[in-house]
């Protein structure tokens, strides 16, 4: 089954702080916050959602669409994505923008702070929902906010069952866009900062929301994550990893694997299952396309 991704395409640079963000920021200074961070580590990686989840599926065995525009600058990123057998005929191109770029700081305790420039990412919503291409599952994952509101509209109306995972994007859009992403979805996936977020926005409890879908996920990062389906709200406890490296796109790592599962007919306690192995996975290697099974 062809799995389709809507998403970004980006490059990540990540750098490590040594030390704890807590311990240089102020809170009674937060209105004249001036603050510098020495990272003697600092690596380039390949990354955005729908590259890191279009990955994870590859090692997972599925196959991946990923959805997408980049810049001037991705030749080795596509040729990246074609060498892992990701399908690649629906990333867009724009001449005059950079492909996105992330800049992330990790600090010892794993807290990280993100800048983002979207560049091609803000055309995302030029490329449609291509409905005649065999697409049988999808996920809305952190786009630009035009694409995002789009290719929901069009994977609901063309009745492909889609995940929907608002994450760094979701303070993007009001309580009535949320609630109507909510209301075409037929999953949910957020983390538990994320939920709080959506719950607020939205005016519903996160069981209210998984009542008007066929089921909820909200990961819990090392402890696992709660799985709401079927009038039940069931946790799913962590792995425990092998090493803790790096954070970086274990959430998309997770949803890869909830992809997978669904894709295979099986039960959300048992995708979120996969899922905590394979973030368990991810958190031992560097960057979000590292790690294999």
């Amino acid at each position: 089954m062809s799995i389709l991704i809507c998403g970004s395409l980006a490059f990540d640079t990540i750098m490590t702080f040594e030390g704890r963000f807590a311990e240089q920021i102020l809170p009674s200074r937060l209105h004249i916050l001036n603050v510098s961070f020495l990272v003697p580590g600092m690596r380039r990686e390949f990354g955005g959602c729908a590259g890191n989840i279009a990955y994870g599926l590859r090692q997972l065995g599925s196959d991946a669409v990923p959805l997408a525009m980049v810049g001037n600058d991705a030749q080795d990123y596509l040729s990246r994505l074609q060498g892992l057998g990701v399908d690649t005929r629906f990333i867009g191109t724009t001449a005059d923008n950079y492909t996105a770029q992330a800049m992330i700081m990790t600090d010892r305790d794993n807290n990280q702070i993100t800048e983002f420039h979207p560049g091609a990412m803000s055309q995302a919503h030029e490329n449609r929902v291509p409905v005649d291409a065999g697409i049988r599952l999808a996920i809305v994952a952190p786009d630009g906010r035009d694409a995002m509101l789009e290719h929901a509209q069009q994977l609901h109306d063309a009745g492909i069952p889609f995940v929907f995972d608002p994450g760094q994007g979701l303070p993007m859009f009001n309580g009535d866009e949320l609630r109507h992403f909510v209301s075409m979805a037929s999953w949910v996936a957020v983390n538990d900062y994320e939920g709080k977020m959506l719950s607020d926005r939205t005016g519903l409890s996160l069981s209210e929301i998984a009542g008007q879908v066929q089921g909820l996920v909200v990961t819990l990062a090392e402890h696992g994550c709660d799985v709401y389906a079927e009038g039940r709200q069931t946790r799913v406890a962590g792995v425990s990893a092998s090493a803790v490296v790096d954070p970086t796109g274990c959430g998309d790592a997770f949803r890869a694997a909830l992809l997978h599962g669904l894709s295979q007919g099986w039960s959300l306690e048992r995708c979120a299952e996969l899922g905590n192995r394979l973030g368990a996975t991810k958190i031992a290697s560097r960057g979000g396309q590292n790690y294999t099974l």
